[in-house]
């Protein structure tokens, strides 16, 4: 990877005590990898679960990795980058997503038809979740119970199955966007080892994703 290439490292959906979140990579200029053979290698080689790449923060115009594949939306690169550049908007693929912003966290607003199929696996425990061990490669699983029904907490943990070094995503927007939308409700999911994921449905279909983003420090990569 080119040394001149200057990446930020955020953690998004940090727990309350600003711990865990899941790591993403973002390159403000976009425009230093144009290609998008050159982006796929600087995503697999940073490693991150997604890493995003900065074309227009004008218009909120974006690019989405993972370490193997380009993506047309996820959920906590745009979080972490409408944190980062104070976006409110972003002009993707599928559609425009608006960003909002709060002293403690950062919400965005889409449609669970644009996330990738995923398959959502209900537990009885919280503690069965925390015993599952990663699954053989193959299926995208997101793997939840309820910590209090009533409430609306919910422990989960999400398995890409992949193939490409991500045995375990930290904390997964695009899973939590559609099982808001299987249960209809407001959910505050727990994922990974503390990580926190805030979720609201609203009118004509939509759903908030909302979480608190921090600056990664150099001693934590």
């Amino acid at each position: 990877m080119n040394a001149d290439i200057d990446v930020l490292v955020l953690r998004v959906f940090t727990g309350p005590d600003g711990r865990y979140g899941n790591p993403l990579g973002v390159l403000r200029d976009g425009h230093s990898v144009p290609d998008q053979a050159s982006r796929q290698a600087v995503a697999r080689q940073l490693g991150f679960s997604e890493t995003v790449f900065v074309d227009d923060p004008e218009h909120g115009r974006v690019d989405i990795y993972t370490p193997g594949a380009r993506l047309p939306f996820a959920g906590h690169p745009l979080v972490g980058t409408a944190w980062l550049l104070g976006l409110e908007a972003f002009d993707l693929p599928v559609g425009s997503v608006t960003a909002r912003h709060e002293p403690e966290f950062t919400w965005i607003t889409a449609r669970p038809e644009w996330a990738p199929p995923r398959t959502l696996r209900q537990y009885s425990s919280p503690d069965e979740i925390d015993a599952l061990t990663v699954p053989e490669p193959g299926e995208w699983i997101y793997a939840w119970a309820w910590q209090d029904e009533a409430a609306g907490r919910i422990r989960a943990r999400a398995f890409p199955g992949r193939g490409d070094g991500i045995d375990e995503d930290e904390a997964t927007g695009a899973a939590a966007l559609l099982l808001t939308h299987r249960l209809g409700r407001a959910l505050e999911i727990t994922q990974g080892r503390g990580s926190q994921i805030l979720t609201r449905p609203g009118a004509d279909g939509v759903i908030e994703i909302g979480g608190r983003v921090r600056m990664e420090a150099p001693s934590e990569r």
